[in-house]
C-alpha cells in the first residue's frame, strides 16, 4: 500500500478488542464501525488461541459490507494465514524485521512506540506505520504505560518519520489537538466498543476527522 492510500486508511482505526467488547459480538461491531466510517479495523484477542482468533478474523473478512483493511494485533501467523491486510506488532512481539522477511508483498506492518527510541527502531526495522501512545489513560490495555499527551506524540512521530496514529484512551475531544500534532489519524477501542451505539460513535469520530461519508 503506497503512502497516500496508507495515510487515508489510518485516519480512523477501530480496534476490535475482544476483552473490551465485554461480550458484544465482534463481527457485528466490525460491521457497525465500518458503516460509521472506520477506515481500518484491527482485531485484538490477547487471550484467544490461534484457532479461535483465526475463525474470528475470517468471520470479519467474510462480511460483504466491510471493505476497509483488516489487521491483526500481535499474531503474524494468524494474519498471514487468514489473508488479513497486515499485522500490528508491539515491542514484545516478533521483531518487525523478522516479520517483514516472512510477510507477503504488500502486507502492512505497524509498530507500537511509546518513546522516540522505539519509534526510530520500528522505522528502521521496516514498519509501514506507527501506533504512538498511550495518549491518555486507557482501560483497554493493561500494559500500555503512562500517558504521553499530544506534545510528546508529536516528538515521537517526528523521530519515527512514518505515518502515525495516536492510540490509548483517545476520545472525540482529543481529535483536533492530535491532528494538529501531525497524527495521520487515531486508533480507538473503548470510545466505540463501549458506546451505547457503536455505529453512531464511529460516525461522530469520522466527522471530526473529516472523513467523507
Amino acid at each position: 500500500m503506497s503512502t497516500g492510500p496508507l495515510v487515508a486508511a489510518l485516519r480512523l482505526v477501530v480496534i476490535l478488542d475482544v476483552e473490551a467488547a465485554r461480550g458484544r459480538d465482534i463481527v457485528q461491531l466490525a460491521r457497525a464501525a465500518s458503516k460509521g466510517g472506520a477506515t481500518m479495523l484491527q482485531i485484538r484477542g490477547k487471550r484467544l488461541g490461534a484457532l479461535e482468533l483465526s475463525r474470528l478474523v475470517r468471520s470479519v473478512l467474510a462480511l460483504d459490507d466491510v471493505r476497509v483493511p483488516l489487521v491483526v494485533n500481535d499474531r503474524l501467523d494468524v494474519a498471514i494465514a487468514t489473508g488479513a491486510a497486515g499485522c500490528h506488532l508491539g515491542q514484545d512481539d516478533l521483531p518487525i524485521s523478522e516479520a517483514r522477511a516472512l510477510a507477503p508483498a504488500g502486507f502492512l506492518l505497524g509498530g507500537s512506540a511509546g518513546n522516540e527510541d522505539e519509534a526510530k527502531k520500528s522505522s528502521a526495522a521496516g514498519a509501514d506505520y506507527l501506533g504512538i501512545g498511550p495518549v491518555r489513560v486507557t482501560s483497554t490495555k493493561s500494559d500500555a504505560g503512562a500517558p504521553i499527551g499530544a506534545p510528546e506524540f508529536r516528538r515521537i512521530r517526528e523521530a519515527g518519520g512514518l505515518p502515525s496514529v495516536a492510540i490509548g484512551g483517545v476520545t472525540l475531544r482529543d481529535v483536533p489537538e492530535l491532528l494538529a500534532a501531525g497524527a495521520a489519524g487515531v486508533a480507538v477501542s473503548g470510545a466505540v466498543l463501549g458506546a451505547p451505539e457503536p455505529e453512531a460513535a464511529t460516525r461522530l469520530l469520522a466527522e471530526a476527522l473529516g472523513i467523507e461519508p
